[in-house]
């Protein structure tokens, strides 16, 4: 079985390679990789099971070779470039005056392709500007527009956990992340707290969603009203980890009740 490599560019794209020739490479070292119309370089990220794709095995390309030291400083120099080619397209950018962001500019290794990573509200004619750009480069110029979602993966950065952006790490596509999720958790429903670095709900907010949801099933709905030896009271909000239920007075104050406790009282409201 042909082995597959996970092998990341920069800002952290990733692509899935086969290795027909069976090359031994180490996670860290990079690779030359075929490429649309030419060839790119990447630094392998994972190997073996765990690099299985989501997409069809038979669309990936193939790793040629390992990259020598002579490609490392040549990538490096491109990295360089890059920096110059930014202020370039946006010096262009301001003189078509576009509304939109240049986020990022990647100059593939073999320097047949520069792709330019940009955000707007809306469509944007870009025609002249691309004409003006393969006019200095003299190379194929690719115009991208991207969300804020992958402008903050590209960006890079750390969320309020400490940790690197998610979508930086592992996150390969992003899924529709909703504020019905939050509220099956019990979170307080505040932007500044939800937001992740884009400016949209946090991706991990559906990483435990699943278990909240089949956890609350043994729960009462919240806001059911039920009655105990101290008067009607209203389901306010349930702690799936410790089984608490925590309920509120009609005549005033708050308590909180075991689930075993709950079960008990609908049973006798059942037979009453």
């Amino acid at each position: 079985m042909t082995e597959i490599l996970e092998i990341t560019f920069k800002r952290e794209r990733r692509g899935y390679y086969f290795n027909p020739s069976n090359i031994p490479f180490q996670v860290g070292e990079f690779a030359i990789v075929a490429a649309e119309r030419g060839e790119d370089m990447g630094r392998i990220a994972q190997k073996g099971m765990l690099t299985e794709p989501k997409k069809h095995r038979k669309s990936l390309d193939n790793v040629l070779r390992k990259a020598t030291a002579e490609d490392v400083k040549k990538l490096q120099e491109i990295r360089d470039k890059e920096e110059g080619i930014f202020r370039t397209c946006k010096a262009k950018i301001d003189e078509h005056e576009l509304i939109m962001k240049l986020v990022d500019v990647e100059y593939r290794f073999d320097g047949h392709k520069i792709t330019f990573y940009f955000t707007a509200d809306k469509r944007i004619d870009f025609r002249a500007l691309v004409k003006d750009l393969a006019a200095i480069y003299r190379t194929r110029i690719e115009m991208h527009q991207i969300g804020v979602r992958e402008e903050a993966r590209r960006i890079g950065g750390y969320g309020c956990c400490g940790l690197k952006l998610c979508c930086t790490t592992f996150i390969e596509d992003f899924d529709p992340i909703t504020t019905q999720m939050a509220k099956d958790q019990h979170l307080i429903l505040t932007p500044t707290k939800l937001s992740g670095a884009c400016g949209r709900l946090m991706c991990c907010l559906s990483y435990e969603w699943n278990l909240y949801k089949e956890e609350m099933k043994h729960f009462p709905e919240i806001g059911k009203k039920i009655t105990t030896d101290k008067g009607k009271a209203k389901i306010e909000r349930a702690d799936i980890f410790r089984n608490l239920i925590y309920i509120s007075y009609e005549e005033g104050g708050e308590e909180r009740i075991t689930l075993a406790q709950y079960k008990k009282l609908e049973k006798e409201e059942k037979k009453g």
